[in-house]
């Protein structure tokens, strides 16, 4: 299946989804985990994640995945359970599962189609993409295509 690109008759800023205190938070998150981040940025991070959580939910199943950026916010979110918890449950009905497997990096080729698949997915579902924080894609997504924090990957935290 794959997702039409459809105008929504609205574009809403992903941020807006997010409570203030959470977005706060996991600014913060991101700052500190990666201190080369700007406050501001890591602002915008957040409020892509959002979009990204949101895409994924209303479109299981399309192997979408976000940015390496993006990743740095899901992954904070992730980290404040009870607020991603909420968050899912309210924006999406359930919950969002990140799962890392072993398969390692994609092609050159099939990056691109899931980075084009991953922003056609958040325009569709209605949010605004910040083409500046999508510039790669991470190894992680909310179905069984990788993760590069995985601890099995050599990388993880």
């Amino acid at each position: 299946m794959t997702i039409a690109l459809e105008h929504p008759v609205g574009t809403t800023d992903p941020a807006a989804l997010v409570d203030p205190k959470v977005t706060d938070r996991l600014a913060r998150r991101i700052t500190t985990d990666h201190p080369e981040i700007s406050e501001a940025t890591a602002r915008r991070i957040v409020g892509q994640a959002a979009a990204f959580i949101a895409a994924s939910g209303r479109f299981p199943g399309q192997s979408l995945s976000p940015s390496q950026l993006v990743d740095y916010g899901w992954h904070a979110f992730i980290l404040h359970t009870v607020d991603y918890a909420r968050f899912c449950e309210r924006t999406v009905g359930g919950f969002v599962h990140h799962i890392p497997t072993d398969d390692g990096g994609e092609t050159p080729g099939a990056a691109r189609a899931t980075r084009e698949r991953t922003l056609a997915a958040i325009t569709a579902a209605g949010y605004a993409v910040d083409e500046e924080l999508w510039p790669d894609m991470a190894d992680c997504t909310q179905c069984h295509a990788g993760c590069s924090d995985s601890p099995n990957s050599g990388k993880g935290k």
